[in-house]
Parts: C-alpha cells; structure tokens; sequence
C-alpha cells in the first residue's frame, strides 16, 4: 500500500464534467508559452508511441555487449585537475598530462589510498574511492631530456643568433618540476542506473562520461593513438597503404551506451589515416609523388609540416614542426660562440657559419643532400631552432589531416570493406586480446561485461510499389530495380545543347551517342548536340578558373544571343581543379543546367545512371512512388505538406579558412515527394548551427532560406501553403540536439513573417550516420535484408521514438542502419506511420535505381552543400546566389 506522505503528493481526482458542457481542445502548437517550450522533446516514453508492429519479425545480433554489475563501490568520485609548469604556465598536452598524473599516483600511492583512478589527460580525473582532501597539491619531478647552456645553436628569425638565443641546447638527463592541483567536484552514483531497465534516466550522463574515461585511461596505457573514443594500436597488420605516404590505420571504436534495455558496451571497428613513419624528405616526396627531394614544393609543404612531431637522428629527441626556413641550409649562417675564448674585456668572441657548416665540421655529421633544402625549424618563432631535413624522421602514429585524393579515398574504401562475418570475428577477437574485466577501475566498481552479441528483435518493411512511365508500377527486389523496357515516368527532351570536353585525351563523341540511345531507351528525346567544344591543348597547364573562362568565351561567341540550354562537361578526373570554377559559371552566372562526366570510369552503368541525373536536372521524373500518384501516403498526401531536409558542410580541417555550408531542400508540387529546391548559404567555418533560415532586412523583406523554400512550395503547389513542415535534420550529435530547437524556432518565424496568422504543424527528425551501432543476421555471412527496422532494447531510452533502419542492401561490406530520432511530433505519427515515411523516403532519389541509406531530402541537401562548396574551395569564401534559372531546379542531383 502508497504511504499517506506519496498520497499527499498527488494531484486531486478530476471534477466530473457536467454533461451539458463540451471541453475545448488545445490546438497542438497553441498555448503552449514561449517557442522554445512547445518545440521542447518529449522525454516522457509513456506519452511516446508504442514501438511498430508492421513488417515481418527477424532476430538479429548487434554489436552492443551487456554490462553486469557484480558488487563492488556504489559511487565514481569526479575529481578537476590542473597541471602547470614550475614557472606557472599550464600543461595542455594530453600525454604529458597522463604521465604526469601516473608519476603522481605513484609517488604518493600510499597518501592516495593505494586505489585505481582514470584521467581523461585533460581535466577530468575519476576514483572509486574519495581522496583524503577535497583540495590536494603536489609537486612531480619527472626525468626527461632537458637542456642545459654550453655551446651556441639557437637561431632568431632572421638566421642570426641574438644577444640571448647565443646558447646551444645541449642534450642531458635531466628533470622537469610540475604542480598539480587536485580539487574534489562531485559524487557520481551509478549502481541504480546500472540496475534500472529502462537504461540511464535524466541527468546521468556523467556516469557514461566517467565510464568512458576509464577505457580511454585503459587505452592510453597501451600506448595506443585516441580520437575519442576510438583507439588504434601501433601494429604492422593494422596499416593500409594509401599511397603519397598516408596509411590507413584500423582500430576499434569502445564506449558504453545508456539503452532502453539497460547499460550496454558498444565496440566496432574504427579507422583514421596517418603519416607514414620514417626519413621527413621521403614522407614529402611520396606526398607530392616526386622522384628526388629538389622537385618538392615547399610552399605546399609547409601547411602538411606545421606541428608534426619528428625525432632528430643526431640527438634522439623529439620535437614538433613550427616551420621551415627561408633560406638554404647552406645560406642560413649564425654568430656560433667559441669555446674558452673570451677576450680580456670578458666578451665573448663569435664567428659566423652556416647550419650546414656546422654541423658538417662542428659535429662531424654526415649530410648528403640537405644542402640546397631548407632547414626544418623545431624551436619558436622568435627563438628558432634550425635542424637539415635529412637528420629529421617523423615518429608513428600522427593522424593526416589533410583531405585525401580521390584515388587514396576509393583505396581505403576498398581495404575497408568487411564482411559481416569478418567484423563479427574482429570483434570476438579484441574482446578476447583487451580484456577490459581486468581493468583495475572497472573491477573496482564491479563492473564486467558479457562476451557474446546481443540479441535484438527487428521488423522487415515492405519496399513501396514504384510507378514508372506509362502508368505501370513495379515492386523492387532487394530494395533494387531496373528501367528494362520501361520509360522515366516524366521524360524531359534536350532540343538545344553542346558538349564541352576538357582535354581529356578520349573519344567523346561514342559517350555522348550513347548517352543520347540510353535517353531514347528511357523516353527522353535528345537531339544531336549544337556544338562540341574542344578545349586547346595549350591551355592544360593554366589554373582551372582560367581554362573554365576561356571554355566560355568560346561559347559566348558561338551562341551569343541565345545560349544553350544545356552543357555536357567531359572532365579529365571527378573534382578536378575544374569542377568548381565550372559549376560556379553553369549555376551562377549563366544559368544553364549542366552535367560532368569523369573520362576516368565511363561504361554503359555509369552512362545510365548520368541519363538519371540529366532528366532529373532538366526537371524530368524518373520514378515516384505509387502512393504519390494516388495519395496514400498517410498524414501527407491528404494535408499540403512540405518536407524539408537540412545539412551543413566543412571544409577539411585543414582548410580553417574556408567558411561552411549550409544547405536546405524543400519538397514541392504537393502532394509530390519526389521533386525539390534548395536554398544554400556560407557560413562561419566549423558551425553545425544553420544561421540563415531566417533573416529580416527591413519590414516585409526576408532574405533567409525557409522564405526562399516557402514561397517555391506556395508558386508550385497551386497556392497552397503548408499546413505541415516535416524537417529531416543530418549531422547533429545528441549533446547538440537543443540547438535544432533554435532552428525551428527560426523556420516557425520565417512563416509569421510571411502570414502572422499561419501557424503549420511541425514534426522534426535527426538523422545520424555517425553511431558505432551495427546489426547482423544470427549464423549467417550476409546483411540484413534491406527494410530492416529497430526501435526497440538498443534504442535510445529518453526519446520516446527513436528507431535504426537499414533501407538499402549493401552491395559490399557490411550494413550501417541509420539512426533516426523523432523530436518533435504536433502532426502526430504513430511509429509505423514514421518508419514508413522514412523508409518510403529512402526510395524517391532520382539518381539511382536503389533504395539509399538515409531519406532523400537529406541526401539532396548533402549533395547540393558539397557542390558549393566545390565552388567556395576554388572560388573564394564569397558564394553567389543562383542563377534565377537554377534555383527552382534539382541541379544537385
């Protein structure tokens, strides 16, 4: 029986209603206070939907491993740390942090309790037991290579010594003081999340954090490189070669995960690239693909070099890359002080000499090329430290953070390619090598994990019945079908166009014949071209924004007055150095649609899935699915309903200076789901948020994206406006999923804008790629049939309707489900009627004859950021509007 004190709490029964009185019903979306308060989830699961019964039931395993609670202490204590050197400043290097840390807990083990602890090797520190003080500070001297004053060698910026930098380093054992300041920050307790059945609840998602501390404390004594929480050992057998001295490197991605089901250990394969080891020059030759060490291009080096760690073949140290000198090893000249020779003044007596010099007479080394290179500097920039090449070799495992080439892309593609039945073996194997129940902390808290897969329960949808032209509807097999003897179901004909081709060294003119047949096949009309356009040999060589201008000026003189309607580009390589300064005079400064071709793979496949792309471009439709054409499809086909995806772009990270690339389609032609616009703009580099959904200018002006996308729907929609904006939302993690909130707080002022009594319903979906979650067929080598739903046990326990599907079959590798999350619902969906929205979705791209991994509105987003910003990476940051005769297009297609 309820005590009277839980009695007390609960609110009083309801009044009776009389029966006269009709109760009125709050409008979703109305009364519900601030905007922020109505788009606020909805972390209750019982108000959520009950998980989909629709589909044929399948069991499956999944890579997520139980965690058991075996006794052992109850609480984790979070602990902030502070190292700083002996003269104040702070440590921030993560190595040096945890060595720091380790030298500490063993010095003063027996003041410390003699317990287990785990360091993030930033600021975080976590323990089983608490420490004797909530305040501790303590010296640490650790041995390391120091230096010490005795002969000359520091260079100033210029290549001569000043009056202080007039001192060689001299390399000598040594130690080094360190202060560190630990302070007491708070008790996490985890035993009742471990026990609870329904996963962590709210506000616990420290505890995961400091579980995941304790595997990347565990990893990092391995010696292994950590991104995240994904760890790479330093093993022959896991390096891939990329060429142009990158490798691959595999390794496991380890975590634990707050399930519906309970606590749960996520491990799967990981990867990253890296720089290949060795001699510094033979890194650079093989990047650049040069056969000796003079033909290297220094000025691109310089951006691969900067913060690299190198060990010196003379001294055996470490350093890290600050720069190179700008002048040859055999020019760069220092004042050197003599030896014991000090005049009777007491002044010190110098002599000028070169790096190469000295340390060819000086140090009696042995150079053989460094002469004519410049030097590498590991000192400042204001004390360098000037060292030849060729006495400088980079140590392992540095992550390349360049952006790969294409061919280095497909070859890490290639070698990635796992059978389910391999990662399933890979699995089984680090479990068995990394037993993570030994770990001192885990064991503390008794904590040990089950080695088998999990079982999960899932459901096979239906694929959705597809109508081609001439009204004929056909069923896919394995998510897949073909146009044999069948027509697009809106072909578009090319009555006027010319052919541009790019040097490519091929015969054009059979790709483009048969182009011309495949369309015919298809339905679509296509006349001979106009015009073919060769660029002049002599042009190769020249920047590609020159050779794209020189390509238009000869068009312009040939069509002077009335220009193609249409371009066939030939390309020597996919994203070559022509392809922004192309796409950028096709889209924005003369408005015609276009499509490229790379002469590097063109085959009868490739030609038919270009004659997709090209009818979808001229504003054809290839396919749609039946229930469009007789409006079936349920909450959508019967209420205008524009449909929205959303995603943001960076460039690589190398590229800092380069802005971001924000990207939202919009659905349009109600009661359509096939055909959309899309509205792209620049923003700050790195920022996820999008910032221009809504930008007011002046009373009754908008110039942000939602308007641009709003009134595209309204002219193609029979004037209708949307009485419902269903938002597919790609690259978010869940520590940003309040920022969405910001985002349609956005959309929903861009429609007051327009109409201050429009007030549409909103559902919002996140999509996410980026999960370590993998599903597998029990006793079986192949992939879970595509239409694979899950929206049980291994989903999310605080969203109330979360669910992985897997659309599409994986032709190679294995299968990755996306992650779908329903944040906000005022439409109202039931879980069947979602997943199968989604996966209809996942049917309607118009480049290709297969179901894809994630829905199209988002695919279409993706595809149209990366092409800006194609244009921005060759352009420059400025990125101009499109072409008023591309804007209602689906020219990213």
């Amino acid at each position: 029986m309820a005590s009277k004190g839980t009695l007390s709490n609960l609110p009083p029964p309801p009044q009776e209603i009389p029966p006269n009185v009709v109760p009125i019903q709050v409008e979703p979306g109305k009364g519900c206070g601030s905007l922020s308060e109505r788009l606020r989830p909805n972390f209750n699961q019982m108000n959520g939907p009950r998980p989909g019964v629709k589909g044929k039931k399948i069991h499956l395993l999944t890579n997520h491993f139980r965690v058991c609670f075996q006794g052992g202490t109850s609480h984790l204590h979070s602990y902030s740390v502070n190292v700083h050197y002996e003269n104040g400043d702070p440590v921030t290097r993560r190595n040096l942090i945890r060595k720091v840390i380790q030298k500490l807990w063993e010095i003063y083990s027996l003041e410390l309790g003699e317990q287990a602890f785990a360091t993030d090797g930033q600021q975080s520190l976590f323990t089983a037991c608490p420490l004797p003080k909530k305040k501790l500070e303590f010296t640490v001297v650790l041995d390391v290579a120091t230096s010490k004053s005795k002969t000359d060698g520091s260079l100033s910026g210029n290549g001569d010594f000043s009056e202080g930098d007039q001192k060689r380093q001299k390399i000598i054992s040594g130690f080094k003081t360190f202060k560190v300041q630990i302070t007491f920050v708070s008790v996490i307790p985890f035993q009742s999340m471990l026990d609870a059945p329904n996963g962590v609840k709210s506000g616990n998602n420290e505890v995961l954090r400091a579980l995941d501390t304790i595997l990347q404390h565990s990893n990092a004594k391995r010696n292994c490189l950590l991104l995240r929480q994904s760890y790479f050992s330093n093993e022959i057998r896991n390096f891939m070669d990329l060429t142009g001295g990158i490798l691959g490197l595999r390794g496991f991605h380890s975590s634990f995960q707050s399930v519906q089901g309970g606590l749960f250990f996520n491990l799967d394969v990981s990867t990253t690239t890296i720089i290949q080891l060795g001699p510094l020059v033979n890194f650079l030759m093989a990047n650049q693909n040069v056969d000796n060490p003079f033909k290297i291009d220094w000025t691109k080096a310089t951006g691969i070099l900067k913060n690299l760690r190198i060990k010196l073949a003379h001294s055996n140290r470490e350093h890290k890359i600050t720069g190179l000198s700008d002048r040859l090893c055999k020019e760069l000249k220092f004042l050197l002080r003599l030896k014991g020779s000090h005049d009777q003044n007491d002044n010190v007596q110098t002599v000028e000499v070169t790096v190469y010099d000295y340390f060819i007479r000086r140090r009696g080394i042995e150079l053989s090329y460094s002469s004519n290179l410049p030097c590498i500097n590991v000192g400042s920039q204001h004390r360098p430290q000037f060292i030849p090449i060729e006495l400088c070799s980079l140590v392992s495992l540095q992550r390349y953070k360049e952006e790969l080439s294409i061919h280095q892309r497909s070859l890490l593609l290639k070698k990635l390619r796992q059978k389910p039945m391999e990662i399933i073996n890979d699995l089984n194997e680090e479990l068995k090598t990394n037993n993570y129940d030994t770990d001192p902390m885990l064991r503390a808290c008794g904590i040990s994990i089950n080695k088998s897969f999990t079982q999960v329960g899932g459901r096979i949808l239906s694929p959705p019945l597809l109508r081609v032209g001439n009204k004929v509807d056909l069923v896919p097999k394995r998510s897949r079908w073909n146009f044999n003897d069948k027509k697009f179901a809106e072909p578009k004909g090319i009555e006027f166009w010319v052919v541009v081709n790019f040097s490519t060294g091929f015969d054009i003119r059979s790709s483009y014949t048969e182009l011309a047949k495949l369309g015919a096949m298809e339905g679509m009309h296509i006349r001979p071209p106009a015009f073919v356009f060769e660029e002049n040999p002599k042009h190769k060589k020249k920047p590609g924004s020159v050779r794209v201008d020189l390509m238009f000026e000869q068009i312009i003189s040939k069509f002077r007055k009335d220009p193609p309607r249409f371009i066939l580009c030939f390309l020597p390589t996919k994203f070559s150095c022509l392809y922004g300064p192309w796409k950028k005079k096709c889209l924005m400064d003369f408005g015609i649609r276009n499509q490229c071709i790379a002469m590097n793979r063109v085959d009868e496949a490739y030609l038919a899935n270009v004659i997709l792309k090209m009818n979808a471009r001229l504003g054809g439709i290839n396919f749609m699915l039946s229930a469009e054409v007789s409006q079936t499809i349920p909450l959508v086909s019967k209420v205008p309903t524009l449909i929205l995806g959303m995603d943001v772009r960076h460039a690589a990270s190398a590229r800092s200076d380069l802005p971001s690339v924000a990207a939202v389609v919009g659905s349009r032609q109600w009661p359509m789901i096939s055909c959309y616009a899309a509205s792209i703009r620049v923003q700050p580099p790195k920022t996820e948020t999008i910032h221009s959904l809504f930008k007011p200018l002046s009373e009754g002006e908008d110039t942000g994206i939602i308007r641009e996308l709003l009134m595209d729907f309204y002219a193609s929609s029979g004037k209708r406006k949307p009485a419902q904006i269903i938002i597919f939302r790609q690259g978010l993690c869940e520590s940003q999923f309040k920022q969405i909130i910001n985002e349609v707080e956005e959309i929903i002022k861009a429609c007051k804008f327009l109409d201050e009594t429009w007030s549409p319903k909103f559902t919002l979906i996140i999509a996410q790629r980026r999960h370590h979650t993998k599903l597998f067929q029990p006793d079986s080598s192949e992939n879970i049939p595509p239409g694979t739903v899950v929206d049980t046990k291994i989903c999310h326990p605080l969203y109330n309707n979360n669910f992985y599907m897997c659309a599409n079959a994986a032709r190679v590798g294995t299968s990755r489900p996306s992650h779908y999350f329903v944040l906000l619902d005022e439409i109202g969906f039931s879980s069947d009627d979602a997943q199968e929205l989604v996966h209809c979705l996942c049917y309607v791209s118009q480049r290709c004859t297969s179901a894809i991994y994630e829905v199209a509105p988002i695919r279409y987003a993706r595809l149209a950021a990366a092409q800006m910003l194609e244009i921005v990476k060759s352009e420059g940051p400025q990125l101009p509007k499109l072409h008023k005769n591309i804007r209602d297009t689906m020219f990213f297609c």
